[in-house]
């Protein structure tokens, strides 16, 4: 069990993907400072299911994503950050919020990659860059995914079209092969929806 600075957020970060951040509430900002005096400078992201990230009184999902910071650049009041997704955890105890949230959690063991699952992420790219060519999202159909396909099965689950509640039940996946399978069944499903709009 570690301790573990936390960021809820209304989204989902997974592994291998970056999360561009606009910090600016006095909690975080402390909390960017201290992550800037670590040698490995990694905080926890976790969805926000009901309530508010500004101002506390939220509830928070029990599994997130380690983040770990890459850069920091300030302009006026505002902290511009960048960190990308590295380990899944599970929180074991939510600690005080003073003076930033922070969380004792347990690091979730690292899926695998099988070159079986070769055709199954294959058929999973192939829907999900269909249907985003087709749908207004944050991504575009070609958007690039690393040549490590374990990496490249989390970043699709990343750009997947599809909601928060979505992405949380695909951060939960206890395989690749469950990752990918769920990629595709739930692309799909959304993919029906906006045709009937």
């Amino acid at each position: 069990m570690a301790q573990l600075p936390m960021f809820p957020l209304g989204s989902v970060l997974f592994p291998y993907t970056p999360l561009p951040l606009r910090v600016f509430e006095p909690r975080y900002l402390t909390m960017i400072g201290h992550l800037l005096d670590d040698d490995d400078p990694q905080f926890g992201v976790v969805l926000i299911e009901r309530g508010h990230e500004v101002g506390g009184g939220d509830r928070r999902s029990r599994v997130g994503t380690m983040a770990r910071l890459v850069s920091v650049a300030a302009d006026a009041q505002v902290l511009h950050t960048l960190a990308v997704g590295t380990a899944r955890f599970t929180v074991d105890q939510w600690l005080d919020d003073a003076p930033f949230p922070r969380a004792e959690v347990t690091q979730l063991p690292e899926l695998t990659w099988h070159d079986a699952l070769t055709p199954l992420r294959t058929e999973a790219e192939a829907i999900v860059r269909r249907v985003l060519a087709r749908v207004d999202s944050p991504w575009d159909a070609d958007t690039e995914l690393s040549d490590d396909p374990l990496a490249a099965a989390w970043q699709l689950a990343a750009i997947a079209p599809l909601g928060e509640y979505d992405q949380f039940a695909l951060l939960q996946s206890n395989s690749l092969g469950a990752l990918l399978g769920q990629v595709i069944d739930l692309t799909l499903e959304a993919e029906l929806l906006w045709s009937v709009e």
